[in-house]
């Protein structure tokens, strides 16, 4: 094969992968209004097959952008609603007694909980006991669940997008920073402008809308994903995401007085490996064949600001980890 002819088939690739992405987020437009970098943001965590945790007030559609994108990918989509009295077998089924194949006796028989989906929603996660929560994280880290010594797997692709709610804690349990780590990014939804609230306001007021119909299959889905993992990463762009990781660690941060004085615990190579996958699907969403720093740069914010914990003294001087995030990114650029 010539190199032009190479050239050429990397490009048709490309396309390819701009005009599924694009159709997705058209896909998306037509039942949540504005969001673009939210819906950008969870695609990029659908993409690399992260998982995602979405802060927002109630009202701002969360539930309905996350149920329209299980739409669009043709998903199998459950929802969790967690409370305090939510238990682990709630969320990855039980076993009961039941008659065996040849019904000729009884038998333990798996109930499957509503995490053997594609895509689970897990609202108001911090609502539920942490017990109950890890039951979730386990199969988020794992891949698959284990019922009385059975283990199960899940089912390809599998991807948790948790909300929480940032005004009300009272009866709360906040995800252990540990636990947090599992997620690719914390994404932050915004109110919508005006404009966007006025439309918003005439559409969901005049007729209930359907969700998206499927803009690819299952396969299409997965073949994007594998796009995404062969994407070329340069050195240089491999090392700036391990600085910037590094940078929001105290003891390896002397440069940085926010880090010095603020930080008492900065991101681990999760965070690294992380914003490395999110850069190369960001990459590939902007039709470039490969990622570059300024595409670390523009993932930095959501990727890093749920593991890096502050100390009291940040508390006490009302710093933030996005402030702590945008002095790393001045200091390594």
């Amino acid at each position: 094969m010539s190199d032009g002819t190479a050239v050429a088939n990397a490009q048709d690739k490309l396309d390819q992968f701009a005009g599924r992405v694009q159709a997705i987020r058209e896909s998306l437009h037509q039942v949540v209004v504005g969001q673009d970098e939210t819906i950008d943001q969870l695609l990029v965590c659908a993409l690399t097959g992260s998982h995602a945790l979405l802060v927002g007030v109630p009202g701002l559609a969360k539930t309905l952008l996350v149920k329209a994108l299980a739409s669009a990918f043709d998903w199998k989509f459950n929802r969790i609603q967690f409370t305090p009295d939510l238990m682990p077998s709630d969320v990855t089924g039980y076993e009961l007694l039941g008659r065996d194949e040849n019904h000729s006796g009884t038998t333990m028989v798996f109930r499957p909980g509503p995490v053997f989906a594609n895509l689970v929603l897990a609202d108001e996660i911090n609502r539920a006991a942490p017990k109950t929560q890890s039951a979730l994280l386990e199969a988020m880290a794992e891949q698959h669940v284990t019922v009385g010594g059975q283990t199960y797997p899940l089912e390809h692709p599998f991807l948790v997008v948790a909300t929480q709610n940032p005004i009300e804690q009272e009866g709360t349990y906040p995800l252990p920073e540990a636990q947090l780590d599992r997620f690719m990014m914390e994404i932050r939804f915004g109110y919508p402008t005006p404009e966007q609230e006025e439309e918003i306001v005439m559409k969901t007021t005049s007729g209930r809308k359907p969700l998206p119909q499927a803009a690819l299959s299952r396969e299409e889905f997965i073949e994007l994903c594998e796009l995404v993992l062969a994407v070329p990463l340069p050195q240089t762009v491999a090392s700036y995401a391990v600085r910037l990781c590094g940078g929001s660690r105290p003891d390896q941060s002397p440069g940085s007085s926010l880090v010095r004085d603020y930080v008492a615990w900065g991101a681990g190579p999760r965070g690294s490996q992380n914003l490395v996958l999110a850069a190369k699907a960001k990459a590939l969403l902007e039709g470039r064949s490969a990622p570059t720093e300024e595409d670390i740069q523009s993932v930095a914010v959501p990727i890093l600001r749920h593991r890096i914990i502050l100390n009291h003294r940040a508390i006490g001087d009302s710093i933030t980890p996005e402030q702590v995030i945008n002095s790393l990114l001045k200091d390594k650029a």
